[in-house]
């Protein structure tokens, strides 16, 4: 009797150890759980306070303060607004803001539209419809340093390819307002497309039943498009805006490399107002503050396009 006792006790207690080792355990995935995205996504935050927040911090700091290239940063003084001041104050910077502002609206508008045309096209169930939808990703590949490369190649007036084919000289990019024009066309032809798949993928994805229902009830095709397709294709169409509007707001690569902001400032954007200033001119302080400023602009923008976004959700 007193042997079983012990055997019974035994079990019991290896039973109790068990379910210990068990809610140990349980414990420690709880833990590892808990623990598992935090240390994660650490050392991500951390790179990329690194690398972009101390740069931003340091440059709003800036922007505050007199300060040269030849002193210590710890020597700058705190001067109030008096960089925004004179940001504003100075004619170049006044013109370049209305010119990034015109050229930002005028791309982005023809990339919408562009983009939009092609999708129609595209969303046709036509021979080889394939082949054009693969291809329309090429100029997407191409980096814009290359894209502008190449497309300076072809308008030069001397020995460019597209001067040969026309017939005669033109100085495409000498000419102050052809000059804008031209840069303009090569960032609509090289974003257009992107903007033509993201559009695409939103027609495939329209319920069908709505569209049939139109048709049977004897909608014309511009009726259709304007009181059904749009309507429905509206997320899109600001999902594209939205995300055109911050690049070409600091549209800088094929910009520089085509004509480098001239001539005469032709060109002279916001981003590369903000180079010249940095690199050329050595006002780090006066770059900050323009820096700043198109930060505020393309935020202010962006806020202005979530909130129409959010409106447009079905409740």
């Amino acid at each position: 009797m007193r042997h079983h006792d012990r055997h019974h006790g035994s079990a019991i207690s290896a039973s109790n150890t068990g379910f210990r080792g068990r809610n140990y355990l349980a414990q420690i995935a709880k833990l590892a759980d808990f623990w598992f995205i935090p240390l994660t996504i650490f050392p991500t935050v951390a790179l990329s306070s690194a690398v972009f927040g101390f740069p931003l911090l340091l440059s709003l700091i800036m922007s505050f303060a007199a300060w040269s290239i030849d002193e210590p940063v710890l020597a700058a003084d705190f001067v109030g607004l008096r960089n925004y001041r004179d940001l504003f104050a100075d004619p170049v910077f006044v013109a370049s803001l209305c010119l990034t502002l015109g050229y930002t609206a005028a791309t982005v508008c023809l990339e919408i539209l562009v983009g939009l045309a092609i999708a129609m096209l595209l969303n046709q169930d036509l021979p080889y419809i394939r082949f054009f939808r693969i291809a329309l990703i090429v100029p997407m590949m191409v980096t814009p340093i290359v894209a502008a490369l190449c497309w300076k190649l072809l308008l030069d007036p001397t020995y460019g390819l597209v001067d040969y084919l026309v017939g005669s000289p033109i100085i495409w990019l000498g000419d102050p307002t052809l000059a804008l024009i031209t840069v303009g066309g090569v960032s609509v032809w090289q974003n257009a497309p992107f903007v033509a798949l993201l559009l695409l993928a939103g027609l495939q994805s329209l319920p069908k039943e709505v569209v049939e229902a139109a048709t049977i009830d004897g909608a014309t095709k511009i009726a259709l498009f304007r009181h059904v397709t749009l309507p429905l294709l509206s997320p899109y169409l600001l999902v594209a805006l939205l995300l055109r509007t911050i690049f070409e707001f600091r549209a800088f690569d094929n910009v520089y490399v085509m004509t480098a902001g001239g001539p005469a400032n032709a060109t002279l954007v916001l981003s590369i107002y903000v180079y010249q200033t940095s690199f050329f001119s050595f006002d780090l302080t006066l770059a900050s503050a323009a820096s700043w400023v198109m930060l505020l602009i393309v935020l202010t923008v962006c806020l202005i396009l979530i909130a129409t976004m959010r409106r447009k959700e079905p409740d």
